[in-house]
């Protein structure tokens, strides 16, 4: 355990990609199965212990500190982990178990097993191995470590398979399960996992966002268009009558859409977007929420919230697998494969004709009236490939909107801005019978600079008139201009609007809280 807590933190304090690397890759080669298949299991999000809840972890504590002094420490750390690790009386440390052992005592365990094995490892450990116990625990590891990340250091790892060792690891990684022990084996230069990747998830390939000076370098002749859709990514697949629906990042989302697996009678692998659709138009994102995490969907949401899905591509026709074909040619697979199939609930993301640069920019701007949020551009000569690759395909979303409103609360962040005041509610204006107050309508925490955001944190402690635990209200002062994708009725929201991704575009420190915007400016921006 003490070697897995030495590399959390040496992997919290890693200055950039690559030394993170180097750290797992090295953890990787050192440590022996199953401790370094744990670990890997922990760093990708694929290790659960259930029993093991936030909400226990406080009880323990509040039987041996004080309530109130462990709330005021964890308002002033801002992270569960490292209050707990700090703040546990200290017992008689001993040597612990390996991390295996660990995993497997907390595994399959009730909430009162698991609370007894987790108060005997604290009073066995020093604050380093609690910290990372409690992070393992919880799932909340939080050192700047991707699963994308993490399958990378193990690409790197297996030095007899470099070229497509990624790839490979990705095509496989859903179809195995940890402590990984066959993976490992493989990249050492055993032989190659026995996985069924009939319905297996497939590593989904993803845009990078377009610098649009970056246009006049390409040929327009090299790239197909079609409308970005808001709604969720996803991969069906069908094969030997298992049916399955993924989200981008392997999610199985299949009993959140039973009517979309019912329409599932064709045999493939296709690409596209989850909406709901209602007589042909596509309803709000807000629509699509109301089923997603739902593991039971009743017949009236079924009935309000019809899902559909919008082809991009297609990956598998039958068990013949595409991807290394041209987009052209898929693009044509799939066009007949649907007219042979006929498939329920789906239709095609037809392309954006277009000739110049510019031509497609005046077709961009009638985005927003039209519901999308931009368009995606793709060579027309690439194959699928799974991650982000540089150039094949592009997103190039509609502008933003902007908003001035008032900043009302503020919270401390997590990990390395635990000790800030970084995530901040700001609210719009509205009038009542008693005049004019602010209603909260976002939040956000990104867009400023860190020097900003020491700013922000300063001017937060000393403006604060409330605390409500690691919340602080503070004087309606400071203006925030705030950039968001698009806005949407919300009943969860006294404001009854939600902004879609909202970050702060810039601190307005010149403005007057007075002068922010209106709530009725919002509304006006629904469009229904």
């Amino acid at each position: 355990m003490r070697t897995f807590a030495d590399l959390l933190e040496n992997l919290l304090f890693a200055p950039g990609r690559n030394a993170k690397l180097a750290l797992m890759v090295d953890y990787f080669r050192r440590v022996p199965d199953p401790d370094r298949g744990w670990a890997l299991a922990a760093l990708t999000g694929d290790l659960s212990l259930p029993s093991v809840t936030s909400s226990r972890i406080r009880g323990l504590v509040a039987e041996r500190v004080d309530p109130e002094l462990f709330q005021l420490s964890y308002d002033y750390v801002g992270d569960l982990a490292e209050t707990v690790a700090l703040i546990w009386p200290y017992g008689h440390a001993r040597e612990t178990p390996p991390l295996s052992k660990i995993v497997g005592r907390l595994s399959g365990t009730g909430p009162v097993e698991a609370g007894q094995v987790l108060t005997e490892l604290c009073d066995a450990m020093g604050a380093s191995e609690r910290l990372a116990l409690i992070k393992l625990a919880t799932g909340g590891l939080r050192v700047g470590v991707s699963a994308r990340l993490a399958r990378t250091a193990l690409a790197q790892m297996g030095a007899a398979h470099e070229g497509r060792a990624l790839e490979r690891i990705e095509e496989l990684w859903f179809g195995l399960e940890p402590p990984f022990t066959d993976l490992f084996r493989w990249l050492e230069g055993g032989p190659a996992p026995q996985v069924d990747l009939a319905t297996a998830f497939r590593p989904v390939m993803l845009a990078n966002p377009l610098d649009e000076d970056r246009l006049e370098q390409m040929d327009p002749a090299e790239y197909a268009a079609e409308w970005k859709w808001d709604g969720i990514r996803i991969q069906a697949t069908a094969f030997g009558g298992e049916r399955r629906l993924y989200t981008r990042t392997g999610d199985e989302i299949s009993q959140s859409f039973p009517d979309v697996i019912d329409s599932m009678t064709w045999s493939g692998t296709v690409d596209g977007e989850l909406l709901v659709v209602r007589d042909g138009a596509v309803a709000p994102f807000a629509d699509l929420q109301k089923r997603l995490g739902r593991k039971r969907v009743g017949k009236k949401t079924l009935a309000d919230s019809p899902a559909h899905l919008r082809l991009y591509d297609l990956l598998h026709d039958g068990a013949a697998d595409l991807r290394m074909l041209p987009l052209e040619d898929r693009r044509a697979r799939l066009i007949d494969w649907h007219a042979t199939h006929a498939p329920g609930r789906t239709d095609l993301s037809h392309d954006v004709s277009f000739k110049t640069w510019q031509e497609l920019a005046e077709i961009r701007a009638t985005a927003r009236g039209t519901g999308q949020e931009g368009l995606m551009l793709k060579r027309r000569d690439a194959p699928y490939s799974g991650g982000r690759p540089m150039g094949p395909w592009f997103k190039w979303k509609r502008d933003p909107l902007n908003a001035d409103c008032v900043m009302v609360y503020a919270q401390r962040g997590h990990g390395k801005r635990s000790s800030f005041y970084s995530d901040y509610t700001f609210a719009a204006w509205t009038e009542d019978g008693d005049g004019l107050r602010l209603v909260p309508v976002g939040k956000a925490y990104s867009g400023f600079t860190d020097q900003e955001l020491a700013e922000l944190d300063k001017w937060v402690r000393n403006n604060t008139v409330e605390r409500y635990g690691p919340v602080r209200a503070v004087k309606p002062e400071i203006v925030l201009e705030i950039a968001f994708d698009a806005i949407q009725r919300s009943s969860r929201h006294k404001s009854g609007v939600a902004m879609r991704f909202p970050r702060i575009k810039r601190i307005r420190w010149d403005k007057p809280a007075a002068e922010a915007d209106h709530l009725s400016t919002l509304v006006a921006l629904l469009g229904d």
